[in-house]
């Protein structure tokens, strides 16, 4: 990995914690409002590989025939990406939606090529931050520099509902709203 993928990687690391944060209160419409720019984004759970513990990653994401793709653009180094691999059964939020999902892996095959185009389409200003016009490359040049992504296929298994999913702390917003408003609406002396 280079010096420029070190970078986004990290840049891209601090931004999921971002979007994680904005789903968690409640304000997932907002993180997806304008997919042109910032991506339609969701939030995958997962186990760790090797401490058993939950984790939350914001990934680009395209919905096609009822499955959901998503791609790990760093590869197979990716964390996430080696913690679902070892455990394939995961957790998906996008916007208020949360579903129990199962992981399969379909990269390096040229017949894919359309749904990976689609998910760099649908990943906003990711794409082009990598270096990546998902609209204008041939499918020989695109395929050639997606080579190392990895290509997965989440099946939904089951509807999730309760406390734990998508805005599970939006009481926040209320707490802060009842803690703004008598300063916005006070009397100046």
């Amino acid at each position: 990995m280079n010096k420029q993928e070190k970078v986004l990687q990290r840049s891209f690391r601090y931004l999921n914690r971002c979007m994680v944060l904005m789903y968690r209160l409640g304000m997932a419409p907002l993180v997806n409002c304008f997919p042109p720019l910032f991506g339609q984004i969701m939030i995958l759970t997962h186990t760790g590989r090797k401490s058993g513990k939950k984790y939350q990653s914001g990934l680009n994401f395209v919905q096609m025939n009822g499955d959901i793709y998503c791609t790990a653009g760093f590869g197979s180094e990716s964390d996430w990406y080696r913690n679902i691999i070892a455990n394939p059964q995961v957790e998906v939020w996008i916007n208020n939606h949360w579903h129990a999902c199962s992981v399969e892996e379909i990269s390096n095959n040229i017949e894919n090529i359309d749904i990976i185009r689609q998910v760099l389409v649908c990943s906003g200003f990711a794409a082009y931050a990598a270096g990546i016009n998902p609209r204008k490359f041939s499918d020989e040049k695109f395929f050639e520099i997606t080579s190392t992504y990895r290509l997965l296929r989440l099946r939904r298994v089951e509807a999730r509902t309760g406390p734990g999913g998508p805005g599970d702390l939006a009481w926040i917003n209320a707490l802060l709203l009842m803690l703004i408003l008598p300063l916005l609406f006070r009397k100046r002396k």
